[in-house]
């Protein structure tokens, strides 16, 4: 259990607070969730509790149990195993738990009879084993990413109060922003031609273990940019590469950086690699300055997009009218997903609520190719935190399809494209909030121009 914060403990309790204006008389139950396996019972991934539980307790106890019963919260703890501090550590007492939290604690075996015969509304917990003991004791089932009626209020409660980020969540993501961007930095110093990618990944990873932090997800470092969620380390990086590395810090408290740099690993951009990265890049500048309060975030993605299309006819890869481009979705062909997403204590926030919170009411996913992937259609506000990701990948799975590359036509010039093979995937993405007038990069610090990139890989 992190170290008790008396600060910390009054953002909790007043986000707690803020919950509970917002239920009313409705009671809710949030679980924790327990350790998930990864092979064998006692071989265990690491623990992190539910991001809905963190928010509004800050502590990650395995196993717990809060319920709201419409007037205050409580907390259910399971008892310590007999052998618990010979593994594990002497737990956290009861006593200890209430002090760091502010609320009363009680046995987990006392939970069934605080919600038997109630109609209690719920979010499901992230492992299988505590969706079915949520539905065990609220006699339905509880699936995960399925929101019953009877949850709605509380999903939505939940999702207004994480939309909008209070000071101590702030203060969190700046700390994460901080740590991811010293790991780009290690990252670009670490890469040479004839080391591998996982050379460079462990560069970049050994800053969030040095700070006691853990990734926000599983990193992407490759040279093959063109495979948008990559994970696989053992590439050798060589002389004429671009090295594309996503990755990004998580605090101890469970908060998410989420950053996107691609750089040469000779430490010199080709001509052509120049001229898509500046492409991506003024895309990426054009986007950030599109946000502002108010602004639908839709726009911005199609903001990106006609830059995108204003920077490849201008190279002569495509040829038409930028906006009818990035309309057609003929774009879509080179930068096939959305502009960013939500950010918070999931690096895609809120996603286990599905588009109930990237979707604004009213507004669905579009169905076109690469609309479709927008995670965030809402207008935004102060205290959200986005990221903004636009890319260009010369991806096979994509350009080789016939039904895909239909839209194109004669729009896509395939022979000035192949002049630019040696460019893969290029994307570059910050992590933004938004403010009352107009927004802060939180990442700012991590070298993008190209001038900072190259020399910044040239040590």
């Amino acid at each position: 259990m992190p170290p008790f914060d008396s600060q910390s403990r009054q953002a909790h309790e007043a986000r707690r607070a803020r919950l509970a204006t917002l239920l009313g008389k409705r009671p809710a139950l949030i679980a924790a969730g327990l350790p998930r396996p990864r092979n064998y019972a006692a071989n265990l991934y690491p623990y992190r509790a539910s991001s809905h539980f963190l928010y509004l307790f800050g502590q990650p106890l395995r196993g717990a149990v809060a319920v709201y019963d419409g007037a205050a919260f409580t907390l259910y703890l399971p008892e310590p195993q007999p052998d618990q501090a010979l593994w594990e550590g002497v737990p956290p007492s009861f006593e200890d738990v209430a002090a760091a939290t502010g609320c009363p604690v009680r046995p987990l075996a006392r939970l069934p009879a605080s919600v038997r015969g109630r109609a209690v509304a719920t979010l499901s917990a992230p492992d299988v084993e505590t969706c079915l003991e949520q539905s065990r004791l609220l006699g339905r089932e509880i699936r995960r990413g399925v929101i019953d009626v009877l949850d709605a209020p509380l999903a939505d409660a939940m999702i207004e109060l994480r939309l909008h980020h209070d000071a101590a969540a702030v203060a969190e993501l700046r700390l994460a922003a901080e740590a991811t961007a010293e790991a780009h930095r290690a990252g670009m110093a670490a890469t040479r031609p004839g080391r591998t990618a996982s050379a460079v990944r462990a560069a970049m990873e050994s800053v969030f273990i040095a700070r006691g932090m853990t990734c926000a997800y599983p990193s992407i470092v490759t040279p093959h940019g063109e495979v948008l969620h990559s994970e696989r380390y053992d590439h050798e990086l060589c002389d004429g590469d671009l090295l594309l590395a996503d990755v990004g810090a998580e605090t101890p408290g469970g908060w998410a950086g989420d950053v996107t740099r691609t750089w040469p690993v000779s430490g010199h951009f080709s001509s052509t690699q120049r001229e898509l990265y500046e492409v991506v890049l003024e895309a990426q500048r054009r986007a950030i300055a599109g946000v502002t309060p108010g602004t639908r975030y839709r726009n911005v993605h199609l903001l990106a997009a006609q830059s995108l299309a204003s920077g490849l006819v201008d190279l002569g890869i495509l040829r038409g009218n930028p906006i009818e481009l990035a309309a057609d979705g003929v774009v879509a062909l080179l930068f096939p997903h959305g502009i960013g997403h939500l950010l918070g204590l999931d690096v895609h926030d809120m996603e286990d609520l599905g588009d109930r919170a990237g979707y604004a009411p009213g507004r669905e996913r579009a169905k076109e190719f690469g609309l479709r992937a927008l995670r965030l259609d809402r207008d935004l506000q102060p205290g959200m935190a986005i990221t903004i990701e636009p890319g260009i990948y010369l991806a096979p799975a994509i350009l080789e399809d016939e039904a895909l590359t239909r839209v194109a036509g004669d729009r896509l010039d395939r022979k000035r494209l192949a002049a630019f093979a040696d460019v893969r995937g290029i994307r570059i993405e910050d992590d933004v909030l938004v403010t009352e007038s107009g927004r802060e990069v939180l990442t700012d610090a991590i070298p993008k121009s190209i001038s900072a990139v190259e020399a910044a890989v040239a040590g």
